[in-house]
């Protein structure tokens, strides 16, 4: 009898993309939260500075050249935020990636969805707008939804009773006299 060998189940492995040195990010991200091009550091600087004024941390890393897939992008915001902690936002030039310990995944990646346009300034601000906006209610909406619903049932319901009310009553047939054979004469 020959041993079966399980496949080994190894650990997901951060795919960060080559060029990029976790150490320069890190000591580029010290002073002022931002990892970028010497051009877009003002402009994503502000960025940082008006998520600030809605209590998130953020931090923004922009990389010159776009990876295979947007996983290098995610990695690296992952790696950024567990040692960084707050919001974490990847750019490249058609890509990004995003991470958070405090912001819902669902709501990063709408935010990450409005955040591709090529410049990274204007990317940054798309997505602090998108984890800013105040998110719908949707306790309130399906209240108002079922509140909706009964409503229009209930109109139904009183409409085919009123017509079931007034409809004219079905003439009543009567059978003929004679055992229902027509006579002839």
């Amino acid at each position: 009898m020959t041993a079966s060998i399980a496949p080994v189940l190894l650990p997901n492995i951060a795919k960060i993309p080559d060029e990029v040195s976790l150490d320069a990010v890190f000591a580029d991200l010290s002073d002022d939260n931002v990892s970028a091009p010497a051009t877009d550091v003002e402009g994503l600087k502000a960025v940082v500075a008006r998520a600030q004024e809605d209590g998130i941390a953020l931090r923004i890393v922009v990389v010159d050249t776009d990876p295979r897939g947007p996983e290098p992008l995610r990695d690296l915001a992952t790696e950024v935020g567990k040692v960084e902690g707050g919001t974490v936002l990847v750019l490249s030039p058609s890509a990004n990636g995003t991470y958070s310990d405090t912001i819902s995944r669902v709501v990063l990646e709408e935010a990450q969805d409005r955040a591709f346009t090529g410049n990274p300034v204007d990317s940054a601000n798309n997505f602090v707008d998108g984890i800013t906006e105040p998110a719908p209610r949707w306790g309130l909406v399906t209240a108002l939804l079922v509140l909706l619903v009964a409503a229009v049932a209930g109109v139904s319901f009183v409409a085919k009773a009123r017509r079931g009310r007034e409809a004219p009553p079905v003439a009543q047939q009567t059978a003929p006299v004679d055992g229902g054979h027509p006579t002839g004469s």
